[in-house]
């Protein structure tokens, strides 16, 4: 969890909840941009990056190293085998 590559994979993953959390709030919530309420959608992707955060924090000491369960870290140019 002390590691640059951790919060490197980490922020990668919270920006990727952001965005999913977003666009899904904004295709269910409104038929279009103008109807949106940007408050409560941003709020909500806010909340559910915090949580991606905080899950990957409380999974740093479980299974393989980085911030998924289930990672396997491969060293640079190599593919892992599955």
């Amino acid at each position: 969890m002390w590691t640059a590559g951790f919060w490197k994979a980490t922020a990668e993953r919270a920006l990727r909840t952001f965005a999913q959390s977003l666009g899904a709030i904004l295709v269910a919530g409104a038929t279009t941009l103008l109807d949106v309420d940007w408050k409560a959608a941003l709020a909500t992707a806010g909340m559910a990056t915090l949580l991606a955060v905080l899950t990957a924090v409380g999974a740093a000491n479980a299974g393989a190293r980085g911030p998924g369960i289930t990672e396997t870290p491969t060293a640079r140019g190599r593919q892992a085998t599955p």
